[in-house]
Protein backbone atom coordinates (compact mmCIF):
# COMPACT_ATOMS: atom_id res chain seq x y z
CA UNK A 1 0.00 0.00 0.00
CA UNK A 2 2.53 2.50 0.71
CA UNK A 3 4.58 2.04 -2.42
CA UNK A 4 0.96 2.61 -4.15
CA UNK A 5 0.73 5.68 -2.20
CA UNK A 6 4.32 7.22 -2.51
CA UNK A 7 3.66 7.89 -6.35
CA UNK A 8 -0.01 9.35 -5.90
CA UNK A 9 1.55 11.97 -3.24
CA UNK A 10 4.36 13.44 -5.45
CA UNK A 11 1.33 13.85 -8.18
CA UNK A 12 -0.60 15.67 -5.88
CA UNK A 13 2.33 17.96 -4.75
CA UNK A 14 3.38 18.99 -8.54
CA UNK A 15 -0.28 19.48 -9.35
CA UNK A 16 -0.33 22.10 -6.00
CA UNK A 17 2.92 23.64 -7.03
CA UNK A 18 2.34 24.22 -10.84
CA UNK A 19 -1.01 25.23 -10.08
CA UNK A 20 -0.12 27.48 -7.50
CA UNK A 21 -1.82 31.31 -7.59
CA UNK A 22 1.21 32.84 -9.46
CA UNK A 23 0.96 30.90 -12.01
CA UNK A 24 -2.64 31.30 -13.30
CA UNK A 25 -2.55 35.05 -14.82
CA UNK A 26 -3.81 36.68 -17.97
CA UNK A 27 -2.15 39.16 -18.57
CA UNK A 28 -5.03 40.33 -21.35
CA UNK A 29 -7.70 40.54 -19.59
CA UNK A 30 -5.99 42.97 -16.63
CA UNK A 31 -5.74 46.05 -19.21
CA UNK A 32 -9.39 46.67 -19.45
CA UNK A 33 -10.05 47.04 -15.43
CA UNK A 34 -9.66 49.97 -14.09
CA UNK A 35 -7.37 50.60 -10.90
CA UNK A 36 -8.43 51.70 -7.41
CA UNK A 37 -12.23 51.47 -7.33
CA UNK A 38 -13.34 51.33 -3.83
CA UNK A 39 -16.40 50.67 -2.59
CA UNK A 40 -17.62 53.17 0.45
CA UNK A 41 -20.98 53.18 2.90
CA UNK A 42 -21.52 55.05 5.69
CA UNK A 43 -23.41 51.87 7.07
CA UNK A 44 -20.27 49.55 6.17
CA UNK A 45 -16.95 49.29 7.23
CA UNK A 46 -13.54 48.28 5.50
CA UNK A 47 -11.40 45.52 6.77
CA UNK A 48 -7.98 44.80 4.43
CA UNK A 49 -6.28 41.47 5.14
CA UNK A 50 -3.35 39.29 3.59
CA UNK A 51 -3.17 35.62 3.53
CA UNK A 52 -1.55 34.08 1.21
CA UNK A 53 -3.14 33.89 -2.07
CA UNK A 54 -5.68 36.09 -2.12
CA UNK A 55 -8.12 33.55 -4.46
CA UNK A 56 -8.23 31.72 -1.28
CA UNK A 57 -9.36 34.29 1.30
CA UNK A 58 -11.60 35.97 -0.88
CA UNK A 59 -13.44 32.79 -1.29
CA UNK A 60 -13.68 32.33 2.64
CA UNK A 61 -14.87 35.96 2.98
CA UNK A 62 -17.50 35.88 0.85
CA UNK A 63 -19.37 33.03 3.18
CA UNK A 64 -19.26 35.48 6.17
CA UNK A 65 -22.57 36.73 7.08
CA UNK A 66 -22.54 40.41 7.97
CA UNK A 67 -19.82 40.89 4.95
CA UNK A 68 -21.46 42.69 1.92
CA UNK A 69 -18.47 42.96 -0.75
CA UNK A 70 -15.48 41.31 -0.83
CA UNK A 71 -12.55 42.49 -3.73
CA UNK A 72 -9.21 41.14 -4.44
CA UNK A 73 -5.90 44.02 -4.40
CA UNK A 74 -2.75 44.71 -3.48
CA UNK A 75 -1.67 47.02 -0.34
CA UNK A 76 1.61 48.02 1.35
CA UNK A 77 4.21 48.37 -1.32
CA UNK A 78 6.17 51.47 -2.15
CA UNK A 79 4.81 52.17 -5.91
CA UNK A 80 1.40 53.37 -6.96
CA UNK A 81 -0.62 51.23 -8.94
CA UNK A 82 1.30 48.03 -9.76
CA UNK A 83 0.08 44.77 -11.93
CA UNK A 84 0.24 41.38 -11.14
CA UNK A 85 3.14 40.78 -12.10
CA UNK A 86 4.66 43.52 -10.81
CA UNK A 87 3.41 42.13 -7.47
CA UNK A 88 4.49 38.71 -8.27
CA UNK A 89 8.11 39.61 -8.94
CA UNK A 90 7.99 40.33 -5.11
CA UNK A 91 10.25 44.21 -6.25
CA UNK A 92 6.84 46.30 -5.46
CA UNK A 93 6.42 45.47 -1.72
CA UNK A 94 2.58 44.79 -2.00
CA UNK A 95 0.90 41.92 -0.42
CA UNK A 96 -1.85 40.39 -2.28
CA UNK A 97 -4.96 40.86 0.00
CA UNK A 98 -9.05 41.31 0.04
CA UNK A 99 -10.52 44.34 0.81
CA UNK A 100 -13.94 44.12 2.52
CA UNK A 101 -17.16 45.90 3.32
CA UNK A 102 -18.83 44.55 6.42
CA UNK A 103 -22.13 45.85 8.37
CA UNK A 104 -20.34 46.02 12.10
CA UNK A 105 -24.33 45.43 13.70
CA UNK A 106 -23.74 42.16 11.89
CA UNK A 107 -20.32 41.18 12.49
CA UNK A 108 -17.45 42.72 14.37
CA UNK A 109 -13.49 43.47 13.48
CA UNK A 110 -12.41 40.68 16.32
CA UNK A 111 -14.57 38.67 14.63
CA UNK A 112 -12.94 39.08 11.27
CA UNK A 113 -9.71 38.76 12.98
CA UNK A 114 -10.50 35.47 14.50
CA UNK A 115 -11.54 34.33 10.93
CA UNK A 116 -8.76 35.70 9.29
CA UNK A 117 -6.10 34.24 11.77
CA UNK A 118 -8.12 31.00 11.90
CA UNK A 119 -7.74 30.70 8.17
CA UNK A 120 -4.29 30.53 7.17
CA UNK A 121 -1.02 29.91 8.91
CA UNK A 122 0.18 33.18 10.40
CA UNK A 123 3.94 31.89 11.41
CA UNK A 124 5.04 30.94 7.98
CA UNK A 125 7.02 33.85 6.99
CA UNK A 126 6.68 34.90 3.71
CA UNK A 127 4.66 31.95 2.88
CA UNK A 128 1.28 30.00 2.40
CA UNK A 129 1.46 26.45 1.04
CA UNK A 130 3.35 26.42 -2.46
CA UNK A 131 3.25 30.12 -2.53
CA UNK A 132 6.18 31.54 -1.27
CA UNK A 133 7.21 35.62 -1.36
CA UNK A 134 6.84 38.80 0.37
CA UNK A 135 3.24 38.96 -1.80
CA UNK A 136 1.65 36.10 0.46
CA UNK A 137 2.95 37.59 3.69
CA UNK A 138 0.17 36.97 6.59
CA UNK A 139 -0.86 40.90 7.38
CA UNK A 140 -3.41 43.53 8.91
CA UNK A 141 -3.61 46.72 6.91
CA UNK A 142 -5.53 48.71 10.01
CA UNK A 143 -7.31 51.95 8.68
CA UNK A 144 -7.63 53.72 11.83
CA UNK A 145 -6.40 53.25 15.60
CA UNK A 146 -8.88 51.06 16.68
CA UNK A 147 -8.13 48.64 14.22
CA UNK A 148 -4.67 48.85 14.68
CA UNK A 149 -4.92 48.10 18.73
CA UNK A 150 -7.01 45.47 18.57
CA UNK A 151 -4.60 43.74 15.53
CA UNK A 152 -1.63 44.42 17.95
CA UNK A 153 -3.51 43.00 20.84
CA UNK A 154 -4.71 39.46 19.45
CA UNK A 155 -1.57 38.97 17.78
CA UNK A 156 0.50 39.34 21.12
CA UNK A 157 -2.50 37.22 22.65
CA UNK A 158 -2.01 33.87 20.59
CA UNK A 159 1.75 34.46 21.25
CA UNK A 160 1.34 34.84 24.90
CA UNK A 161 -0.77 31.37 24.95
CA UNK A 162 1.27 29.79 22.82
CA UNK A 163 -1.73 28.95 20.31
CA UNK A 164 0.11 27.35 17.51
CA UNK A 165 3.82 25.89 17.48
CA UNK A 166 5.66 29.00 16.17
CA UNK A 167 5.35 32.45 16.79
CA UNK A 168 2.83 34.42 14.41
CA UNK A 169 4.42 36.57 12.53
CA UNK A 170 1.75 38.72 11.03
CA UNK A 171 2.79 41.66 9.71
CA UNK A 172 0.45 44.86 11.06
CA UNK A 173 0.87 47.82 8.79
CA UNK A 174 -0.78 51.11 7.82
CA UNK A 175 -3.33 50.87 5.02
CA UNK A 176 -1.35 52.09 2.19
CA UNK A 177 -0.70 52.39 -1.81
CA UNK A 178 -4.02 49.71 -2.51
CA UNK A 179 -4.70 48.81 -6.03
CA UNK A 180 -8.22 46.72 -6.88
CA UNK A 181 -6.50 43.97 -8.69
CA UNK A 182 -7.32 43.18 -12.34
CA UNK A 183 -11.04 42.01 -13.11
CA UNK A 184 -9.72 38.20 -13.56
CA UNK A 185 -9.01 37.68 -10.19
CA UNK A 186 -12.48 39.29 -9.12
CA UNK A 187 -14.40 36.46 -7.46
CA UNK A 188 -11.85 34.16 -8.61
CA UNK A 189 -13.58 30.74 -7.02
CA UNK A 190 -16.46 31.38 -7.84
CA UNK A 191 -15.99 31.66 -11.87
CA UNK A 192 -13.19 29.35 -11.69
CA UNK A 193 -14.37 25.56 -9.80
CA UNK A 194 -13.00 23.03 -11.75
CA UNK A 195 -9.50 24.67 -12.48
CA UNK A 196 -7.13 22.54 -10.10
CA UNK A 197 -6.14 25.28 -7.72
CA UNK A 198 -9.93 25.63 -6.57
CA UNK A 199 -10.13 21.86 -6.43
CA UNK A 200 -7.02 20.80 -4.50
CA UNK A 201 -6.30 24.16 -2.62
CA UNK A 202 -9.24 26.38 -2.07
CA UNK A 203 -12.36 23.68 -1.77
CA UNK A 204 -10.26 21.92 1.20
CA UNK A 205 -9.61 25.78 3.24
CA UNK A 206 -13.56 26.32 2.53
CA UNK A 207 -14.90 23.04 3.77
CA UNK A 208 -12.54 23.59 6.73
CA UNK A 209 -13.42 26.63 7.75
CA UNK A 210 -17.25 26.42 6.94
CA UNK A 211 -17.08 23.45 9.70
CA UNK A 212 -15.53 25.52 12.34
CA UNK A 213 -17.66 29.02 11.63
CA UNK A 214 -21.06 27.40 10.62
CA UNK A 215 -22.69 30.11 12.88
CA UNK A 216 -21.01 32.62 10.88
CA UNK A 217 -22.24 31.71 7.36
CA UNK A 218 -24.54 33.34 5.04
Amino acid sequence: MKKQLFPTLILVWIILVFFSCQTNSNPINSMSESKNEILSSDQLDTATFGAGCFWCVEAIFQQVKGVEHVESGYAGGHIKNPSYEMVCSGKSGHAEVIQLLYNPQLISYDELLEIFWKTHDPTTLNRQGADVGTQYRSSVFYHNEEQKTKAEYYKNKLNEEKAYDDAVVTTIEAYTNYTKAEKYHQDYYNQNQNQPYCSFVIQPKLDKFKKAFQSKLK
